[in-house]
């Protein structure tokens, strides 16, 4: 379960966290000089979370029996980053629920360097998701009228909670990655004549990429440029009581190739389109989209969800089409797991390290932040739980398994870092590393899910140093840099 921290705990944890890159250089781990390693520990029993454990220091190589190499030499993708979305649910209860220094405190640890968080990706919903207080499109009419000229379009329902949000993160992160996807076309542009169910009617194909298209301008317009665009959230799933669109690949397929790709190169967009969106257990349906000759010009890659199948598919997918990228867009954690060392396994065990082994350029959660009571919501999941939860009445902020498992990478590899080679295949130890392009340090996350401490190598070429990690525990290892 998530742990509070209250507020002696609290102003004890910013204490040390404040002085914790003045004693010992960056959490970062970018000035780690002279051979020496610093090391942040979270336990499954949560005595230690993102703890400074004991510094190492490299030597002559050791003899542990487990040795994981490292070789900076063998580069692989370029991180965009680690993040979670500011749904509508999120930036209400950030907005609305905590005062102004309690919000702008939050914000800082969330999006800014080290001693934050320095997540550097997240996630915009264009209209309603299950987590909005209320089901809307940015072009909704009456029911059994239309609107193909998009007169009544609008961004209006987004100004008073996501894009002052939005605004702050990218003021703390200027490099702040943003994506979006929708839950639903308008109602009148599906078979449904609703937000609920159905899918998009073909004469709508052309206003869809045209609604699409002016939702990337006017965010441009306030300074909130899109990074990344999916054109439908989960195109398999058609909810009972929230919004969602059912679109087969053959569709997305000519949506893309004949509409939204052409229209958004005919006006220069920068904004890459990523199909799928969905879970790992239908990895045939992108496939198809990559398959089809016009389409796959216009598709940048690849995205992908946790709640479905095994995240190895994103290697097979990218070994079949290495020119496109793979990302890792959404997951929740939630009351249906209620162990918290359980969850720290899995969060950083399959996303942190998997996913990134397989490719994933950024890696999203789900919800930034919920209340006590896993809303604000309307339908869909009624036990999801935030990165962050937020005491509706106080203010206070709870920092769930979520937190600590995103902490351990984007504390610590910054935008721009690529993946680099570390051995596989280890006694349950996983791992993945990292070089930061900035000032070349490495970062190292390595996960022990055997019930007992393991005790282990890197190694660096001739140089190694030794560690012991406690059982269902994760360390991130940081060494090297230039000051």
């Amino acid at each position: 379960m998530a742990s509070t921290l209250h507020a002696p705990r609290w102003r004890s944890w910013l204490a040390r966290a404040l002085l914790a890159p003045l004693l010992a250089g960056s959490a970062g781990g970018a000035c780690a000089a002279n051979g020496a390693v610093q090391a942040w520990i979270t336990t499954g029993d949560q005595s230690k979370l993102l703890a400074r454990g004991p510094d190492t220091a490299f030597g002559r190589a050791g003899t542990d029996a487990i040795v994981i190499d490292v070789d900076p030499a063998q580069r692989y993708q370029e991180m965009v980053g680690f993040g979670a979305a500011i749904t509508d649910a999120s930036a209400w209860l950030i907005r609305n629920r905590m005062a102004a220094p309690q919000r702008d405190t939050l914000m800082r640890e969330l999006f800014g360097p080290a001693p934050g968080l320095g997540l550097s990706f997240t996630r915009l919903t264009i209209g309603a998701s299950d987590f909005s207080r209320s089901h809307y499109s940015l072009d909704d009419m009456p029911p059994g009228q239309q609107d193909p000229a998009l007169a009544h379009f609008s961004i209006e329902p987004n100004r008073a909670e996501v894009l002052p949000l939005v605004k702050q993160a990218l003021a703390i992160n200027p490099k702040l990655r943003v994506m979006a996807s929708p839950w639903s076309a308008p109602g009148w542009m599906k078979s449904t004549d609703s937000l609920v169910k159905g899918t998009l009617k073909p004469a709508a194909f052309a206003p869809f990429a045209e609604y699409l298209r002016r939702y990337l301008d006017a965010y441009q317009a306030e300074g909130v440029p899109i990074f990344a665009l999916t054109l439908q959230n989960e195109p398999h799933f058609e909810p009972a009581d929230y919004p969602g669109m059912r679109v087969d690949p053959a569709k997305r397929a000519a949506f893309i190739g004949g509409h939204l790709g052409p229209l958004l190169a005919r006006h220069n967009s920068a904004t890459r389109i990523l199909d799928w969106d969905h879970n790992w257990n239908e990895p045939d349906s992108p496939a198809a989209v990559l398959a089809d000759p016009v389409a796959r010009r216009y598709v940048s890659g690849v995205a992908w969800h946790c709640y479905g199948g095994d995240v190895r598919v994103q290697a097979a997918l990218h070994d079949a089409y290495p020119d496109k990228e793979t990302y890792f867009t959404e997951c929740s954690g939630g009351e249906w797991a209620p162990r918290w060392a359980d969850s720290l396994n899995f969060f950083v065990r399959t996303l942190m390290i998997g996913s990134t082994r397989g490719w994933a350029k950024g890696v999203l959660l789900w919800n930034l932040a919920l209340d006590e009571k896993h809303g604000p919501h309307l339908g869909g999941c009624g036990n999801c739980r935030g990165v962050v939860t937020i005491d509706s009445v106080s203010g206070e902020v709870t920092r769930n398994v979520e937190y600590y498992a995103l902490a351990h990478a984007s504390r610590f590899v910054r935008q721009g870092a690529r993946r680099i080679f570390s051995s596989s295949g280890h006694d349950q130890l996983d791992s993945v590393a990292f070089r930061n392009a900035d000032d070349g340090s490495i970062a190292l996350l390595v996960f022990n899910s055997a019930k007992e401490a393991r005790k282990f190598s890197v190694r660096v070429g001739a140089r190694s140093f030794s560690y012991a990690l406690a059982a269902g525990s994760v360390a991130t290892f940081s060494w090297g840099g230039r000051r």
